[in-house]
Protein backbone atom coordinates (compact mmCIF):
# COMPACT_ATOMS: atom_id res chain seq x y z
CA UNK A 1 0.00 0.00 0.00
CA UNK A 2 1.07 3.25 -0.88
CA UNK A 3 1.92 6.04 1.63
CA UNK A 4 0.24 9.25 0.99
CA UNK A 5 1.99 11.88 0.25
CA UNK A 6 0.57 14.28 3.23
CA UNK A 7 0.15 12.57 6.43
CA UNK A 8 -2.38 13.43 8.62
CA UNK A 9 -0.63 15.07 11.94
CA UNK A 10 -2.19 15.59 15.38
CA UNK A 11 0.59 18.11 16.41
CA UNK A 12 -1.02 21.72 16.20
CA UNK A 13 0.95 24.20 13.97
CA UNK A 14 2.36 27.52 15.75
CA UNK A 15 0.55 30.29 13.95
CA UNK A 16 2.24 33.35 12.06
CA UNK A 17 3.62 35.72 14.50
CA UNK A 18 1.46 38.76 14.21
CA UNK A 19 3.27 41.71 13.64
CA UNK A 20 2.10 45.15 15.29
CA UNK A 21 2.42 48.19 13.27
CA UNK A 22 4.13 51.02 15.33
CA UNK A 23 1.89 53.44 17.06
CA UNK A 24 1.96 56.65 14.83
CA UNK A 25 4.61 59.24 16.37
CA UNK A 26 1.68 62.60 15.71
CA UNK A 27 4.52 64.96 16.52
CA UNK A 28 7.06 63.45 14.39
CA UNK A 29 4.37 63.36 11.43
CA UNK A 30 3.63 67.41 11.69
CA UNK A 31 7.20 68.44 12.22
CA UNK A 32 7.90 66.58 9.00
CA UNK A 33 4.92 67.72 7.21
CA UNK A 34 5.88 71.16 8.05
CA UNK A 35 9.69 71.13 7.03
CA UNK A 36 7.85 70.15 3.65
CA UNK A 37 5.58 73.01 3.35
CA UNK A 38 8.77 75.47 4.28
CA UNK A 39 10.86 74.26 1.74
CA UNK A 40 7.85 74.23 -0.91
CA UNK A 41 7.22 77.79 0.16
CA UNK A 42 11.20 79.01 0.01
CA UNK A 43 10.99 77.43 -3.66
CA UNK A 44 7.85 79.40 -4.98
CA UNK A 45 9.61 82.41 -3.70
CA UNK A 46 13.07 81.48 -5.09
CA UNK A 47 10.73 80.78 -8.82
CA UNK A 48 8.71 83.62 -8.14
CA UNK A 49 11.20 85.97 -7.92
CA UNK A 50 12.88 84.83 -11.33
CA UNK A 51 10.37 84.01 -13.21
CA UNK A 52 6.75 85.62 -13.74
CA UNK A 53 3.75 84.23 -15.51
CA UNK A 54 1.61 86.53 -18.05
CA UNK A 55 -1.09 86.34 -20.05
CA UNK A 56 -2.00 87.76 -23.25
CA UNK A 57 -5.17 89.71 -22.76
CA UNK A 58 -5.26 91.74 -26.21
CA UNK A 59 -4.28 91.92 -29.65
CA UNK A 60 -1.71 94.38 -29.54
CA UNK A 61 1.07 91.73 -30.19
CA UNK A 62 -0.43 89.68 -32.81
CA UNK A 63 0.60 87.53 -34.59
CA UNK A 64 3.74 87.41 -32.92
CA UNK A 65 1.28 86.87 -29.74
CA UNK A 66 -2.30 86.06 -29.25
CA UNK A 67 -5.04 86.83 -27.11
CA UNK A 68 -5.08 83.90 -24.28
CA UNK A 69 -1.76 83.22 -24.54
CA UNK A 70 -0.18 82.87 -21.01
CA UNK A 71 4.16 83.55 -21.49
CA UNK A 72 6.95 82.81 -19.12
CA UNK A 73 9.21 85.73 -18.32
CA UNK A 74 12.46 86.02 -17.18
CA UNK A 75 12.58 88.68 -14.56
CA UNK A 76 15.89 88.64 -14.06
CA UNK A 77 17.03 89.59 -18.05
CA UNK A 78 17.58 93.38 -17.83
CA UNK A 79 18.72 92.94 -14.22
CA UNK A 80 22.32 90.74 -15.56
CA UNK A 81 21.90 92.07 -18.94
CA UNK A 82 21.15 94.69 -21.65
CA UNK A 83 17.43 95.67 -23.49
CA UNK A 84 18.11 95.00 -26.89
CA UNK A 85 16.34 96.11 -29.76
CA UNK A 86 13.56 93.74 -30.77
CA UNK A 87 13.06 92.18 -27.51
CA UNK A 88 9.48 91.16 -26.16
CA UNK A 89 9.34 92.33 -22.97
CA UNK A 90 6.84 93.06 -19.85
CA UNK A 91 6.44 96.17 -17.60
CA UNK A 92 4.35 98.64 -15.70
CA UNK A 93 2.77 100.45 -18.10
CA UNK A 94 3.14 104.27 -17.77
CA UNK A 95 -0.65 105.30 -18.35
CA UNK A 96 -1.93 102.71 -16.07
CA UNK A 97 0.51 101.79 -13.58
CA UNK A 98 -1.52 98.69 -11.91
CA UNK A 99 -1.38 97.20 -15.37
CA UNK A 100 1.24 95.37 -17.23
CA UNK A 101 1.91 95.43 -20.98
CA UNK A 102 3.55 93.74 -23.05
CA UNK A 103 5.87 95.34 -26.26
CA UNK A 104 8.79 95.23 -28.58
CA UNK A 105 11.77 97.54 -27.67
CA UNK A 106 12.73 99.64 -30.72
CA UNK A 107 14.23 102.43 -29.26
CA UNK A 108 17.25 102.62 -26.39
CA UNK A 109 18.42 105.59 -24.05
CA UNK A 110 19.42 108.46 -26.44
CA UNK A 111 17.84 106.87 -29.84
CA UNK A 112 16.06 108.72 -32.18
CA UNK A 113 12.90 106.85 -33.44
CA UNK A 114 11.08 107.90 -36.72
CA UNK A 115 8.31 106.47 -38.06
CA UNK A 116 7.44 107.36 -41.94
CA UNK A 117 6.69 106.08 -45.34
CA UNK A 118 5.34 102.69 -43.16
CA UNK A 119 8.56 101.98 -41.94
CA UNK A 120 10.37 102.29 -38.44
CA UNK A 121 14.03 104.51 -38.43
CA UNK A 122 16.25 104.08 -35.83
CA UNK A 123 19.11 106.66 -35.83
CA UNK A 124 18.85 107.04 -39.25
CA UNK A 125 18.53 103.19 -40.22
CA UNK A 126 15.23 101.71 -41.40
CA UNK A 127 14.57 98.14 -38.92
CA UNK A 128 14.17 95.06 -40.09
CA UNK A 129 10.40 93.81 -38.90
CA UNK A 130 10.02 90.37 -40.36
CA UNK A 131 7.58 89.88 -37.43
CA UNK A 132 4.65 92.52 -39.10
CA UNK A 133 1.75 91.93 -41.41
CA UNK A 134 0.64 95.16 -41.36
CA UNK A 135 2.69 98.83 -41.77
CA UNK A 136 2.26 101.48 -38.94
CA UNK A 137 -0.50 103.96 -40.86
CA UNK A 138 0.54 106.93 -38.38
CA UNK A 139 4.09 108.78 -38.36
CA UNK A 140 6.03 110.64 -35.96
CA UNK A 141 9.98 111.23 -34.20
CA UNK A 142 11.22 110.84 -30.91
CA UNK A 143 14.52 110.89 -29.08
CA UNK A 144 14.29 108.39 -26.05
CA UNK A 145 15.12 110.42 -22.57
CA UNK A 146 17.63 108.99 -20.83
CA UNK A 147 16.38 105.76 -18.32
CA UNK A 148 13.67 105.18 -20.61
CA UNK A 149 13.11 103.29 -24.08
CA UNK A 150 10.33 103.14 -26.81
CA UNK A 151 7.86 100.13 -27.68
CA UNK A 152 5.92 99.37 -30.22
CA UNK A 153 3.48 96.62 -30.43
CA UNK A 154 3.80 94.00 -33.89
CA UNK A 155 0.41 95.02 -34.56
CA UNK A 156 1.41 98.56 -35.07
CA UNK A 157 -2.12 99.71 -35.77
CA UNK A 158 -4.13 98.17 -32.97
CA UNK A 159 -1.79 98.88 -30.00
CA UNK A 160 -1.60 101.37 -27.42
CA UNK A 161 2.39 101.62 -27.29
CA UNK A 162 4.84 104.51 -26.89
CA UNK A 163 3.91 106.09 -30.10
CA UNK A 164 0.52 107.10 -28.32
CA UNK A 165 1.33 108.04 -24.71
CA UNK A 166 5.18 108.41 -24.81
CA UNK A 167 8.26 106.65 -23.51
CA UNK A 168 8.99 103.09 -20.85
CA UNK A 169 10.73 104.16 -17.43
CA UNK A 170 13.08 101.63 -17.22
CA UNK A 171 12.16 100.97 -13.38
CA UNK A 172 9.16 100.35 -14.88
CA UNK A 173 10.71 96.97 -16.77
CA UNK A 174 9.23 93.08 -15.45
CA UNK A 175 11.62 91.52 -17.52
CA UNK A 176 12.10 89.28 -20.95
CA UNK A 177 9.69 87.04 -22.50
CA UNK A 178 10.68 84.14 -22.96
CA UNK A 179 8.31 81.11 -24.38
CA UNK A 180 4.47 80.47 -24.53
CA UNK A 181 3.41 77.37 -21.94
CA UNK A 182 0.10 77.66 -22.53
CA UNK A 183 -2.29 76.02 -24.69
CA UNK A 184 0.00 73.22 -25.40
CA UNK A 185 -0.79 73.46 -28.69
CA UNK A 186 0.95 76.62 -28.62
CA UNK A 187 4.01 75.81 -26.95
CA UNK A 188 6.85 77.62 -28.17
CA UNK A 189 10.37 80.07 -27.78
CA UNK A 190 9.69 83.45 -28.45
CA UNK A 191 12.51 84.73 -31.34
CA UNK A 192 14.11 87.92 -30.36
CA UNK A 193 15.47 88.93 -33.92
CA UNK A 194 18.13 91.21 -34.27
CA UNK A 195 16.02 94.01 -36.08
CA UNK A 196 19.21 96.49 -36.12
CA UNK A 197 20.39 96.39 -40.30
CA UNK A 198 24.63 95.71 -40.44
CA UNK A 199 26.48 99.42 -39.58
Amino acid sequence: MTEPDIKPTNEQSTPPEVVQPPVGNWKGYFIDLGKMLLIALVLYFIIDSLIARVRVENISMFPTLKEGEVLIVNKLAYKLGPIVRGDILTFHAPPEPDIDYIKRAIGLPGDVVEIRDKKVWVNGMQLIEPYLVTPAEYQGKWVVPADNIFVLGDNRNNSSDSHIWGFVPLKNLIGKALAVYWPFTQIRILNHPNIMPPA
